[in-house]
């Protein structure tokens, strides 16, 4: 079947300010979304996160560039 509800979730790392790194996270979770909708998904099932750096993958200081950190998820619910 078709997918019923897919979360998209934005993540940053800890560079640059926690205020900047939400909307970072926002910009990366619509351009996956974006990327998911351009291969057919139907983008009304689609929702979207950004939760800035308070959900890292690799734990750093503040201030410390991780690519590890600068990722999306994606959860699809059938």
């Amino acid at each position: 079947g078709s997918p019923t509800r897919i979360l998209v979730v934005g993540h940053a790392d800890t560079s640059g300010n926690a205020q900047y790194n939400i909307g970072l996270s926002n910009r990366r979770a619509r351009t996956v979304a974006d990327a998911l909708v351009s291969q057919g998904v139907n983008g009304g099932v689609i929702s979207l996160e950004g939760r800035g750096e308070t959900q890292l993958a690799r734990p750093t200081a503040d201030g410390v560039r991780e690519p590890l950190n600068r990722r999306a998820t994606i959860n699809i619910n059938f």
